[in-house]
């Protein structure tokens, strides 16, 4: 027996281990495996089916590029017609491997196995260092592992021992049903190298069925034409950047590009960068897009995409919502691209089939209470009247203001009570109002209760960006818009849209503002409610009040009507019954922190809590948050997609509503036509908590981490509010670095700050309830 094919008998064996520990655990991951009916929606392009999925080296985004992990997981989470693409390299020995490039520095271990096998060859001529497929036998590798290929992706997969597997272990281990994609990087370096890329495809084709073959050079497919029969493989070309040489006739992409004629003599299809379809400016948005897939199926060409990966740039348009770009390609009223190329195969098929040609009135298939965050604050500055204008045009069914006092005793709505957060204050006259108060912030501040409502409202706001860290940053060309508005303005914003429930209104800060500036915050919302004319019932739109307080919600409560809201900052594991008893004397609803209900470490779940279930049995409707767009907010166990995250809160814990920055991502969930069909889909089932973890070594697993709270009736009872002190003189502007009223030694901290604070709000609206409840979405 040859050694190739005893290293290959031992890749299978070692790979059908791992196939067998995956399958358990991808029982655990999905609920179920089904055959889903793809949309039967009418698509502008030239077959007339649905586009094709094409899983990237399998679900390349999760776990290390053309793993048999990584196919098999694409295969259980996608369309039954997903095609799995191999980019085939040769051995030494000339035997065929999936591995997603000829040189294996980037995503393999074979550094480490073979410190010395570095060498330089010439790629398209130019001179390359690296460790190539060409320098290695297919028994030489088998101690190579593979690993992840892009380091923001998560190592945590990389000690699984993931052999480099043959054509043969995808075809007879994974058995695609959708077909098998080949693709040919640099069949012109293999033939300088005495091994004929061509020659071992006819042969492979003997035994294995291959549907796509796909190259970036010319001259291959006039070398390949002619050795596959009518029903062989398709033919595709790709094209690389439009500045690129293409190697073989020294033309530019671009120029090759121009004379699609020419490419249909010897390909049937082409695959394009997403680019080609819909350029970006310099500032990283869309320029509208081109005629290249109306030219191409007119040509007579099926058209391809390439670079589809949820963690990877998007452009500004899309807010960081995935299926919102995929959308862009395939349902956007004037063609479609015939097939889309992903890491996250998972995503490209829910929007394929679940979310494309759906109308924005379509009939809900799930209903949940959607609670803006300072409006939709993902895409504007929060708590301007852009923000809460898209909040309400996006869906949401509650938009929230958190009220924030100016000098003068006029309620506004504004995300942090220091003007530095959401405002470009200091570049303002009023930088000569900062201070230290201690207890805000170690650093200086400007704070609202600093300037008059005049001064404050023509400020210019500011976008947040909480993962600017991550080079995240949300909508520049925004960055700025839109203008601050009070409390009487969102009420009355409210009170005018037909499709809101009502106003959340945040209340915090309570005691420090009564005793330390002189300001009722209490008496200045029930006033403003009254002047907005939601005391006397001639309203559809309800006000809500939040607050981390129980004595702010029960002090409402005496002096009125209106629905109260609780809500707890803290991560959470449980709740006594007498704490859950407490909260019913004073809210009817919750709100939880995400990791209240899928506690994690290191970005992967963990487990599940049964918060949810306590609360809601005891008539407690529970609501969540929060939830943002950008896939660094999310555990890996969503898969980077925002609408996986939503789904699992949704149909596997069943909670009541969300709290999110980007209320248009929850309120398209709603209406998927997927959740109305008698059997989900295998891409719209919920993913289990912990069931990634099984993918892991044991060396790899997240460290255990100490339990979450359990929250007594001692942690929800607050003492009553203190009395309004009359404010101090107000020092003149510059006179001095402590602030006006500067709190004394012994002052009562801010509301929430020496509990637990609670963040964010939930409501829900019944006929018969007077309070509501809200644990928030943020961890202390």
């Amino acid at each position: 027996m040859s050694s190739s094919s005893q290293g290959n008998k031992k890749i299978i064996g070692l790979q059908a281990s791992w196939r067998l520990c995956c399958g358990i655990v991808l029982i655990l991951l999905f609920a179920a495996q089904i055959d889903a009916q793809r949309s039967t929606s009418r698509f502008i392009y030239l077959p007339g089916d649905a586009p094709r999925v094409i899983a990237r080296g399998g679900f390349s985004g999760l776990l290390p590029d053309s793993s048999l992990d990584a196919y098999n997981l694409a295969i259980q989470t996608s369309v039954a017609d997903v095609v799995l693409w191999c980019d085939v390299q040769l051995t030494k020995d000339g035997v065929g491997i999936c591995f997603p490039d000829l040189n294996m520095a980037n995503a393999s271990t074979v550094q480490n196995v073979y410190p010395n096998g570095q060498k330089s060859y010439p790629v398209n001529g130019v001179s390359t260092q690296g460790w190539f497929t060409i320098a290695f036998s297919l028994r030489d590798l088998q101690n190579v592992s593979l690993i992840r290929g892009i380091l923001s992706r998560t190592d945590k997969f990389d000690g699984n021992g993931y052999t480099i597997p043959t054509i043969q272990n995808v075809t007879e281990q994974i058995k695609p049903q959708g077909g098998l994609w080949l693709h040919v990087q640099h069949d012109a370096f293999y033939e300088q190298h005495n091994l004929s890329m061509s020659s071992f495809l006819v042969s492979v084709s003997r035994t294995v069925s291959i549907d796509f073959i796909s190259s970036p050079e010319v001259n291959f497919f006039k070398k390949i034409t002619g050795h596959f029969k009518r029903n062989g493989p398709s033919f595709v070309f790709q094209f690389l950047g439009k500045e690129d040489f293409e190697p073989t006739t020294n033309r530019t992409y671009g120029s090759i590009l121009s004379n699609l004629a020419f490419v249909k003599t010897f390909a049937s299809k082409i695959l394009v960068p997403k680019s080609y379809i819909f350029p970006l400016d310099d500032n990283q948005y869309l320029l509208p897009p081109t005629s290249l897939v109306q030219d191409a199926h007119k040509a007579g060409l099926e058209v391809y995409v390439s670079g589809f990966a949820n963690d990877n740039d998007l452009a500004y348009n899309y807010s960081y919502d995935p299926v919102s770009e995929y959308l862009s390609f395939v349902d956007n009223g004037d063609f479609s691209v015939d097939g889309v190329i992903s890491d996250f195969p998972m995503t490209a098929s829910a929007s394929i089939d679940c979310f494309s040609h759906i109308d924005r009135n379509a009939t809900k298939q799930v209903d949940f209470l959607i609670i803006s965050k300072n409006g939709a604050s993902g895409d504007f500055p929060g708590c301007t009247n852009l923000a809460y204008e898209k909040a309400i045009k996006d869906g949401a069914d509650v938009i929230d203001c958190s009220v924030q006092m100016s000098s003068d005793g006029t309620p506004f709505c504004l995300s942090s009570i220091n003007l530095k957060d959401s405002t470009m204050v200091t570049l303002s006259p009023f930088m000569n109002r900062a201070t230290i108060i201690p207890e805000f912030s170690s650093v200086d501040g400007i704070y609202t209760f600093s300037l008059t409502w005049p001064e404050i409202k023509n400020l210019t706001p500011a976008t947040s960006s909480p993962y600017k860290n991550d080079n995240m940053f949300r909508h520049p060309k925004e960055r700025n818009s839109g203008n601050l508005i009070s409390l009487f303005e969102v009420l009355n914003l409210a009170k005018n849209s037909t499709s809101l429930s009502g106003v959340l209104i945040n209340v915090e800060n309570t005691a420090y503002l009564r005793v330390e500036q002189g300001l009722d915050v209490v008496k200045a919302v029930l006033d403003t409610l009254i002047e907005a004319g939601y005391n006397n019932g001639t309203t559809t739109s309800k006000a809500i009040i939040q607050s981390t307080d129980s004595s702010v919600l029960l002090d409402f409560k005496k002096q009125s009507k209106y629905k109260t809201v609780y809500k707890i900052q803290e991560c959470i594991r449980d709740i006594s019954d007498y704490g859950i008893e407490k909260i019913k004397e004073f809210a009817n609803a919750v709100v939880i922190n995400k990791a209240s209900v899928f506690p994690d470490s290191d970005s992967f779940l963990t487990g599940q809590t049964n918060v949810v279930e306590r609360l809601q049995k005891s008539k407690l409707p529970v609501y969540v948050g929060l939830f943002q767009n950008e896939f660094v907010s999310q555990p890996y166990d969503f898969f980077a997609d925002a609408t996986v995250e939503i789904n699992t809160y949704i149909s596997l814990v069943g909670i009541n509503g969300i709290i999110t920055e980007f209320p248009f991502t929850a309120a398209r969930y709603k209406t998927n036509r997927c959740l109305g069909r008698k059997e989900t889909p295998p891409y719209m089932e919920p993913v289990k908590p912990r069931a990634l973890l099984a993918f892991m070594s044991p060396q790899s697993l997240p460290p255990a981490e100490a339990p979450n709270l359990i929250i007594t009736d001692a942690d929800v009872i607050e003492p009553p509010l203190p009395p309004i002190t009359e404010k101090a003189p107000t020092l003149l502007p510059g006179a001095s670095t402590v602030a006006p009223g500067a709190p004394s030694t012994n002052a009562q901290a801010p509301s929430g700050q020496i509990r637990l604070t609670i963040s964010l709000v939930l409501f829900v609206f019944f006929p018969f309830s007077s309070t509501y409840l809200i644990l928030s979405p943020l961890c202390s």
